[in-house]
């Protein structure tokens, strides 16, 4: 049976040969291939991993894709989780066989990245107007009659430079307008009288095709759930006077986009209320950082905190460090910084700690710094540390923890590792 290019080029990942560029795997792996490495089910604490190692818990993991189909399912909604997160084809692969509509990315390397990998639909969140990779995605259109392709425009210059860039090709580039979430929000049009004109450039243009409206509610300024509705709103306003006004012809949906990790039932809540339009539509969700979730960031802000009857996502990350140092009875440090954990939202939490193959609460041990290559540690006199210990740490913003690892264990609740994540930063 012949695989497609996809599913190849995933299947290959399990061909590459372990060796110095991969932190925290044990040195006797050196030369073996990842599926080798995978088939031996190593344990991640017994046999042969260094420290520090981030480990990605495959349970978890499963439950946290399981909970965001269940919940998109529900509501309504199409899904596009936001691919920059990871930059993992292989969590691509498992979000879109758990039901995802494609993938969301944010840049074109990152897009070259998916398509190398098979993704067939991409959501692009920026307005692109580098003109190399607006014709690499005009040939990638016109090479594969299934890809299907979608970025915002936010400027009448923008549509200028994208059709310039875009004369000549084959197949129109699919765009949204992106209306911002309020003055001093990061990107987008800021009033509709504006979304009209770019609508209105695009209109002008042969390369470009308009698709629909797009934005992202968590730059609304103070946010809270009466701003962030009420922008959502607009949003939906927006498509609904574009479709009034003609602009969505030759067209079989439109596309109404928003969506990131902290105001999702938001976006479900008032996506629920869009009137019917003159075609269907498609309400996309973009929220990403559901697939490893954390320990700090998105505990606090996910919307299951205000909705908990609609389930909880769980933190599937920890990196696991070794005391390297006890020089006092009040400060202790441990071999991981910030060359591997996540530190730009919150510092790292002290979770657990192991000796002897027993794990106990990390008890009177808190994180105060990390240095290139040290955490340092805070030991209160409950604290019951020894240099040699191993200790797993938590953390927070899942986008800064996957791009410091390009190969990530995962790993089942007793230790065992039964597969390798490989990223592409």
């Amino acid at each position: 049976m012949t695989l497609d290019p996809g599913t190849e080029a995933l299947a290959r990942l399990a061909e590459e040969r372990v060796d110095h560029r991969f932190k925290g795997l044990p040195p006797d792996a050196e030369g073996r291939t990842v599926g080798e490495l995978a088939a031996q089910r190593r344990n991640l604490f017994s046999d042969g991993f260094a420290t520090p190692v981030l480990a990605l818990s495959a349970e978890r993991l499963e439950h946290n894709l399981a909970l965001m189909e269940t919940y998109t399912e529900r509501h309504g909604l199409a899904f596009a989780p936001h691919g920059k997160t990871s930059m993992a084809p292989q969590l691509f692969r498992r979000q879109i066989e758990h039901g995802a509509w494609g993938i969301t990315l944010a840049v074109p390397h990152q897009v070259r990245v998916a398509r190398a990998f098979g993704t067939r639909r991409v959501f692009l969140a920026n307005e692109l107007v580098d003109a190399p990779a607006l014709r690499w995605i005009a040939a990638e259109l016109e090479r594969d009659e299934d890809f299907r392709f979608l970025c915002y425009v936010d400027s009448v210059r923008g549509v200028e430079l994208m059709d310039a860039a875009l004369r000549g090709a084959g197949r129109p580039v699919d765009v949204v307008v992106e209306l911002a979430a309020g003055e001093g929000a990061r990107t987008g049009v800021r009033t509709e009288a504006e979304c009209a004109a770019v609508a209105d450039a695009v209109a002008g243009t042969e390369t470009l095709r308009l698709v629909g409206v797009a934005g992202y509610e968590g730059e609304v300024p103070e946010a809270d759930p009466e701003r962030v509705h009420a922008y959502l709103r607009r949003l939906v306003a927006l498509a609904v006077d574009f479709d009034k006004a003609g602009r969505f012809a030759d067209l079989t949906e439109i596309v109404v986009s928003a969506g990131g990790s902290a105001w999702f039932d938001a976006v479900a809540d008032v996506f629920a209320g869009i009137p019917e339009l003159s075609l269907p539509v498609l309400k996309l969700l973009r929220s990403g950082a559901y697939v490893s979730h954390d320990d700090g960031r998105y505990r606090e802000i996910t919307p299951f905190n205000r909705v908990p009857e609609e389930g909880a996502l769980e933190p599937a990350f920890r990196l696991w460090a070794q005391i390297v140092s006890r020089p006092s009875p009040g400060q202790a440090f441990a071999n991981a910084g910030k060359r591997d954990a996540a530190y730009d939202l919150h510092l790292p939490f002290a979770q657990v700690i192991r000796r002897d193959g027993t794990e106990r609460p990390a008890t009177g041990v808190e994180v105060t710094g990390l240095s290139d290559q040290h955490t340092w540690l805070r030991t209160a006199p409950e604290a019951d540390l020894e240099v040699g210990d191993w200790v797993g740490l938590g953390l927070s913003h899942p986008c800064t923890s996957f791009d410091k690892w390009q190969l990530i264990p995962v790993v089942e609740a007793d230790g065992t590792v039964v597969d390798y994540i490989r990223t592409f930063f």
